[in-house]
Order: structure tokens, then C-alpha cells, then sequence
């Protein structure tokens, strides 16, 4: 495990950024296909959730073969499964039906190059490093969401959703390339499973895995949700302000991708303060603003968009900031034999929370439409049910006794 911090690394987070080209596609096409297609924001934030949904499972099934077959061997298959997927989804996807089953397929094949590089990442740092590594892992993924955010909205302003699905999913091949040549020289560890520790002791009965797996659970909830909803309350807010919906989508997806950027930067820096200030400090303050954000920014709909794409971005860093600390906490809580499992659990958990984020939301404000409420009440409404996710996170946090 000689290797470190280092070039290998970087070019591995660059892969990474290519793989997830259609990660975000749907979320920033939201507001364009509830008019092309004619369908409810219910049906709309659906997409979302099939393919949310279906990379929890995939994130279940990749980290938990990863304790059996290698966390390297998985990674590589599921590179490969979302080149093709990606594909797929870019050139079929033509209606609502076959949005949501392509993009579920998507989602299925992707999970692999995010557990199991997590246990990679993890074997070949050192204690002291692990959380700056973790940190470059996750603020690729913020990197990533972004790279897709940006290249929707371009997409989205010069040719429709039909280019937008074709150009994001063909890139994902140029990531899936890159990291088998990545991984070649790497070895495919398969760890020896502790005797007598199984995966409900592990998270029930070990406390501080039970509070990071929960955290993590709630984290997702209002990051996901508001990865899903935020484009559109921001073309919401462009539109009120005098903007076509083709016109106000394509910003906000813009503006989106500039908050994943700005968000990566918090990865990137949250993991190595960790390592420096220690892991509880950093995830409890850092949940606690994320929620006060979350409660706040649906009801400003209305504001000047200077203020509301000031607390957009700020919300952007807040919410996924403590994503590679909870990471790096809970590789050093668990087993290493078990970390596959543990990492499973939680990833079902936590995307299927995510899932089912961006379609409560959409209920809510369906309903809230429905009843004639005011444009701010409305997205007031949907954004405070995410911010409940932030509000436990936050307790979750505050019952740890983490080691310095």
C-alpha cells in the first residue's frame, strides 16, 4: 500500500468524473419533461427516484460482493455495466416509461464506483491521511455531479432534453476506459471474515457504527431530495424573474454545476480538517448549517436571485460537506472484513432514503399547488420536509464519542 495521495489518485477522481456524466441528467431536465411529456412533478421526481433507488441497491450489491470477490474486481465490472447503461438510457429514453426503466438500469450498474473505491481508498491510506484521501473520493463525486449538471444544461439550451440525454450518456464510456487502465497495477484484496462478529453486531450493537450508519441515513434524505428539487426551484426562481422555462432550466443546471464545484472544494478540505480537528466537531457543525439552510431557502423563493443563489451555494457545501467524514468514521469503526457489508447496509439505507426524497418532495408540492398555495409557501413546505433529514443528522452526530 505504498501508493498515496498522488497522481494515481487524481486521474482515478477524474475517471470518476466522466463515469458519472449522467448521474444528474435527470434531476436538471425536471422542469423541460414536465412539459414535453406532460406529467406531474410526482411523475417527474419518479425518474428520479427509480434511478436513485436502484443505486442504493447497486451500491447493497457491489460493497457486499466486494468482501467476497475484491473490492478492485468490482469496481472494474461495474465501469464497464455503466458505460453500456449510459448509453442506453442516451439513445432509448424517449418517453416517461422508458426514461424511468433505462435510467433504473443506469443506476443498478453505477454503485461499484463508489463503495468499493471506498475500500480502496481506504486499504492504501495511512491513519493519518485517510480522511484527506476519503476527501479527494467524495469531492470527485461533487466533481462529477457537476461535470453532468453542466453538461445537461448546455445541452438542455442548445438542442433539448433529446441531446442532453445523448451527450451525457455517451461520456460515461471515457470514465469506464480510464479507470481499467487505472487499476491494472492495483491489487484485488479480499480480506479474511472475523469469526463470531456478524453484520447485526456490527451496526446494531456498536454504537458508534449504529449513529454514523443513521446520520448517514438522514444526510441523504435532504442531500439527494435537494439535489433533485433545487434545479427546478432555481428555474423556478430564473422564470420569475422574466425567463423562458427552456431558458431558466438551462441556468439553473448551470448554476447548479458552479454549486457542485464550489461543493467539491468542501470535500476535498472537510476530510483532511477532520484528520486535524477530529470527525465528531466538523459532523455536527457542519449538519447543523446545512439544516438551518434547508429550512430556510424554499420560502426565498421569491427573494432577488442575488440572495437566493448566495444561500443555493452555500446550501450546495453545507449539505454534502460531512460526506467523507462519515465515510472515513465508519471505516474506522468496522471490521475490515465486514466493511463491505456495513458499507452495503448503509448505502441501501441511506439511497433508499434518497429515493424516496425526491418524490415525497414532489408530493408535497403537487399538494401544495393543488391547494393554491403561494410559490413560496409551496417550495417553503418542500424543502423544510427535506430538511428533517438534516435536523436528525444533526442529533446523530451530537450522540457520538468518536476518538480525536
Amino acid at each position: 500500500m505504498a501508493q498515496s495521495v498522488g497522481r494515481w489518485t487524481i486521474f482515478v477522481c477524474l475517471s470518476r468524473v466522466f463515469l458519472y456524466a449522467s448521474f444528474m441528467t435527470g434531476a436538471a431536465s425536471i422542469p423541460v419533461l414536465q412539459g414535453a411529456w406532460g406529467i406531474s412533478a410526482t411523475r417527474a421526481g419518479a425518474v428520479v427516484s427509480a434511478f436513485t433507488l436502484s443505486y442504493s441497491v447497486s451500491l447493497f450489491l457491489f460493497a457486499w460482493a466486494s468482501d467476497y470477490f475484491g473490492a478492485k474486481r468490482m469496481v472494474q465490472v461495474s465501469a464497464v455495466a455503466t458505460g453500456i447503461t449510459s448509453l442506453a438510457f442516451g439513445l432509448f429514453a424517449r418517453d416517461w416509461s422508458s426514461a424511468i426503466v433505462l435510467y433504473a438500469l443506469n443506476g443498478l450498474a453505477q454503485g461499484g464506483i463508489y463503495t468499493p473505491l471506498v475500500m480502496v481508498f481506504s486499504e492504501m491510506s495511512t491513519d493519518r491521511r485517510r480522511g484527506t484521501a476519503m476527501g479527494w473520493l467524495i469531492g470527485s463525486t461533487s466533481v462529477g455531479y457537476a461535470f453532468s449538471l453542466a453538461l445537461t444544461g448546455v445541452a438542455l439550451s442548445l438542442g433539448g432534453w433529446q441531446v442532453a440525454f445523448i451527450v451525457c450518456g455517451a461520456t460515461p464510456a471515457i470514465g469506464a476506459v480510464l479507470i481499467l487502465l487505472l487499476l491494472r497495477e492495483t491489487s484485488n484484496t479480499i480480506h479474511k471474515r472475523p469469526k463470531g462478529e456478524g453484520l447485526f453486531d456490527a451496526i446494531w450493537r456498536a454504537r458508534e457504527t449504529r449513529l454514523l450508519t443513521a446520520g448517514y441515513v438522514f444526510h441523504c434524505w435532504e442531500l439527494l431530495g435537494g439535489w433533485a428539487w433545487m434545479p427546478a426551484l432555481l428555474a423556478a426562481a430564473f422564470a420569475l424573474s422574466g425567463h423562458g422555462i427552456g431558458l431558466a432550466s438551462g441556468q439553473s443546471a448551470m448554476l447548479i454545476a458552479a454549486m457542485h464545484l464550489l461543493a467539491s472544494g468542501a470535500t476535498f478540505s472537510m476530510g483532511g480538517l477532520s484528520d486535524r480537528l477530529g470527525r465528531k466537531s466538523v459532523l455536527v457543525g457542519v449538519a447543523a448549517l446545512s439544516t438551518a439552510l434547508s429550512f430556510s431557502i424554499g420560502w426565498l423563493v421569491a427573494a432577488p436571485l442575488a440572495i437566493l443563489i448566495t444561500l443555493a451555494m452555500m446550501q450546495a457545501v453545507t449539505s454534502i460537506a460531512d460526506s467523507p467524514v462519515l465515510t472515513v468514521a465508519l471505516t474506522e469503526t468496522t471490521t475490515p472484513g465486514i466493511l463491505g457489508k456495513v458499507l452495503a447496509v448503509r448505502s441501501l439505507l441511506g439511497f433508499g432514503a434518497g429515493a424516496v426524497a425526491p418524490m415525497a418532495a414532489g408530493s408535497v408540492l403537487d399538494l401544495a399547488r393543488g391547494q393554491a398555495l403561494s410559490l413560496p409557501t409551496s417550495w417553503g413546505l418542500t424543502f423544510s420536509l427535506l430538511g428533517l433529514g438534516g435536523l436528525l443528522a444533526t442529533w446523530s452526530a451530537v450522540r457520538l464519542r468518536l476518538r480525536s
